[in-house]
């Protein structure tokens, strides 16, 4: 649907108006459908220089929130798709039991994807047998949102479940979800978060766009990861994730795609970059002191590494040319003016910030994941054969053709 959301029906129009669009679209898919749009969003992750996708997965059920006869019948679709892309699978099935805070029945554009606390752990299960094997693969735990589970679901889980895997969660994306979470319960999400259940590394606050000063420094002092979305939360209208004052405060971060209304490194740390000078009137505002990084003074250097960081660790995961990592790289095209002028004048330490802040077409010529290549001079080997059935699923969802 990225695209289709682009027209005024409303003068107050929000997130939760586009919400309701997504709504409707996703009560028509079936498996082979979300298989289908699953393998062709992993193709252009792994053409923009993705090599590792952490699925925030909650679409669970059949129309009507009826059971499939396999609980995981749509993750395994999910599983297909990378597999058949190539592409590093962190699969996050995701808790999703309520429509609002206090544990509020769920509407009818929410049924396919409830479950209760005992259908999760079932569905958790499923999918930890259907990714046994698989060495690209990893499994984590997912809640949609405070909104959307209560402290004991919560507790449950994380009693259940492994004290290892990473957990993801929606947070402080928009602020009406702040406003209803301080009239539920007199606290902000973070903050409610943080006192009633406590988060660590192994999180990833995904968004927390609408932090006060005590929050952000609880996320930071934690080393959870700010799982940051710059072009969705810019194509939503969330707001500006206060990132330069959760650097001083040494805090983490990672690049996540989210709705996919963009699939470019370059366009979501840009964007990152380009909203905190927005913020501030200034310029050059992510980056680290020369005296201690002299490699991260340079703003494109310091933003690709902070987001390969945060990304590692998001999605548990090393990913790298680096000892004990696994060997995920890409290759820019050295033929683009500004990376062939880079190179012939021996400036090979712009090579980042040309990329990041100086071109508009996509650089990334090839991929290796694990080593093996997935990219091959911009193509994937499967593209054109995903791209035809992505288009007759389009037509189907969006157009009723």
């Amino acid at each position: 649907m990225a695209g289709a959301a682009e027209v005024s029906l409303n003068p107050n129009d929000s997130f939760w108006s586009w919400r309701d669009l997504m709504y409707k679209i996703v009560q028509k898919l079936t498996p082979d459908e979300a298989r289908i749009i699953a393998t062709q969003l992993y193709i252009d992750m792994l053409k923009a220089g993705y090599t590792q996708v952490g699925e925030f997965h909650y679409l669970h059920h059949a129309v009507g929130g009826k059971h499939y006869n396999d609980l995981g019948e749509m993750s395994n679709q999910l599983i297909a798709a990378a597999n058949d892309s190539g592409i590093g699978l962190t699969l996050l099935p995701v808790l999703y039991a309520h429509s609002g805070f206090g544990g509020q029945t769920p509407n009818a554009g929410q049924a396919r994807f409830i479950n209760s606390t005992d259908s999760y752990l079932a569905l958790h299960q499923e999918c930890a047998d259907a990714l046994q094997g698989h060495s690209l693969h990893k499994l984590g735990i997912c809640f949609h949102s405070l909104r959307a589970v209560t402290k004991p679901q919560i507790e449950t889980v994380l009693a259940n479940l492994s004290t290892s895997a990473p957990i993801h969660i929606h947070i402080a994306e928009q602020q009406k979800e702040v406003q209803d979470c301080l009239a539920w319960s007199g606290k902000r999400p973070v903050q409610w978060l943080h006192e009633e259940v406590g988060f660590n590394e192994r999180w990833c606050l995904v968004h927390a766009t609408h932090l006060d000063k005590n929050e952000l420094n609880a996320i930071a002092t934690s080393q959870a990861i700010a799982g940051l979305c710059p072009t969705t939360e810019a194509n939503l209208g969330d707001g500006i994730f206060p990132a330069v004052e959760f650097e001083q405060a040494n805090g983490r971060w990672g690049i996540g795609s989210d709705s996919h209304v963009s699939l470019s490194i370059v366009e979501e740390l840009r964007t990152l970059e380009y909203g905190q000078r927005l913020r501030d009137q200034k310029r050059n505002r992510l980056y680290r002191s020369a005296n201690n990084h002299p490699e991260q003074n340079r703003v494109g250097d310091h933003l690709f590494k902070q987001a390969l960081l945060g990304g590692n660790q998001a999605c548990d995961v090393s990913l790298g040319l680096s000892e004990g990592s696994r060997a995920d790289f890409l290759v820019l095209d050295a033929s683009h003016p500004f990376m062939a002028a880079s190179l012939d004048a021996g400036k090979t330490q712009e090579i980042l910030n040309r990329w990041l802040f100086a071109t508009n077409e996509n650089l990334v010529k090839d991929v290796f994941v694990a080593g093996k290549q997935v990219i091959n001079n911009f193509h994937h080997a499967e593209e054109d054969s995903s791209r035809f059935a992505f288009t007759q699923v389009i037509k189907k969802v969006m157009y009723d053709a």
